[in-house]
């Protein structure tokens, strides 16, 4: 890997890390402001608004600049959404900003892996990329519970700036502000991210005009009988790994009676999985491999539903390494494999772009259905054996239409599985 890689994974795990634990910290900040149940699950769509919103925009403008000066911008759009919850703002309008500054970072951080490294070290920088992205969930989950929790939150409470009164007065809010200086580090990272080389493409002076680009792109993946199929797979398993990191918390607190803090701490088992699942696929699997995983999303449905019945933390912790697990070697070469048909369809930029508008509308489908269940009453177990059998029955779906495309396309499947052994090979 070239040296400038390990630059942008350090940017990455940092940015990933305040993420994770700021969103352990809006929980506990609706929850001792006494919020609606229903608008702590809500996080997690408001999240993914500015990526499906803006999805025809973000892409051309990681394309338009380095995309280490994009991630540098991304990380101070972050800020500002800490600072807003900081003054008063609402958490889910202030974590929404949060996702703005996401939803910009995203296309720059995937799109330069392809234009560093030869497609031959794709699924290996893949495997890299999401296995430490899961480290930064696992640590930063298990760092924001803390932030939160009645050992450092007093700590941290007691400090006081020389020269300066600050209104900073519950956990919450200082556990926040701690994560400033991370999304900072993070940004120090961005500005020794290294040039590409790969020439820019400026932003049209009509904004609008993306619009009609960003439909072409998104058929033109959707039609592809590789692209189409790794979409709609890595679609339902970022839908599913997005909207987890709530449903533990939930889980936790009805099953086994846990706090925000003791339940962080289950969320980064699951990460922990992922993390091992990423790091197995990128030893084992090949671009063209990434087809064959397609079942294991049909076992990760069936695990959430399984989950309901277990008591007893002891059980709960393997159980949910298994389940991150599943995710985590599905998700590295289906990845790959979807990174590799949009940079030869459209471009690294604007594939991402595409990429993450699904994914993130599947994000947001999944999670304003549960905490539209959650506001209607309906019970914790209930609400989780739903996203179970709609996890497992999607990914049933998706299996059966890579095998009508292997009957009725067998040429063209072919042909394309071809092109990305031989760019495996030879890139």
């Amino acid at each position: 890997m070239k040296r400038g890689f390990f630059t942008i994974m350090s940017a990455q795990f940092f940015s990933s890390l305040a993420d994770n634990a700021l969103f352990v910290a809006a929980v506990q900040l609706l929850r001792s402001s006494k919020e609606a149940p229903w608008q702590q699950a809500a996080l997690v769509p408001m999240f993914a608004l500015f990526y499906v919103l803006l999805a025809p925009f973000v892409g051309a403008f990681a394309d338009s600049m380095p995309k280490g000066r994009v991630m540098l911008i991304s990380n101070f759009i972050k800020i500002g959404g800490c600072l807003l919850m900081l003054f008063g703002t609402h958490p889910l309008m202030s974590y929404a900003i949060v996702g703005l500054g996401a939803a910009a970072y995203s296309p720059a951080k995937y799109g330069i892996l392809t234009e560093l490294l030869p497609t031959s070290q794709l699924v290996k920088a893949n495997g890299w990329i999401e296995g430490l992205t899961i480290a930064s969930i696992i640590l930063g989950v298990l760092l924001g519970g803390q932030l939160v929790g009645p050992i450092l939150s007093p700590w941290l409470l007691a400090f006081d700036f020389p020269f300066c009164s600050t209104s900073i007065d519950t956990p919450p809010e200082a556990a926040i502000s701690v994560l400033i200086f991370v999304y900072l580090l993070a940004a120090w990272f961005n500005t020794h991210i290294p040039l590409s080389g790969v020439e820019m493409r400026p932003m049209p002076k009509r904004l609008t005009s993306l619009l009609p680009d960003f439909w072409v792109c998104n058929t033109r993946l959707w039609r592809d009988k590789l692209g189409q199929i790794s979409l709609a797979a890595t679609t339902l398993i970022w839908g599913v790994a997005g909207n987890l990191r709530f449903i533990v918390l939930a889980w936790a607190a009805a099953a086994l009676g846990y706090t925000v803090t003791q339940a962080s701490a289950l969320q980064g088992v699951v990460a922990i999985g992922m993390a091992a699942g990423a790091v197995v696929a990128s030893l084992r699997m090949r671009l063209e491999d990434g087809p064959r995983v397609i079942t294991l999303g049909i076992g990760m449905g069936i695990l959430i539903i399984l989950l309901i019945f277990i008591k007893n933390v002891w059980l709960a912790a393997p159980f949910l390494i298994l389940l991150g697990a599943l995710g985590g070697f599905l998700v590295v070469p289906m990845n790959a494999l979807l990174q590799h048909r949009g940079h030869n369809l459209m471009g690294a930029g604007r594939s991402i772009a595409v990429q993450n508008f699904n994914e993130q509308a599947c994000i947001l489908g999944l999670g304003a259905a549960y905490s539209l269940s959650t506001g209607l009453g309906l019970p914790t177990f209930a609400s989780i054996t739903a996203f179970g059998l709609v996890i497992a029955g999607f990914m049933w779906l998706i299996r059966r239409w890579h095998a009508s495309n292997c009957v009725r396309h067998r040429a063209e499947v072919e042909h394309l599985l071809g092109i990305a052994r031989n760019d495996n090979l030879h890139g």
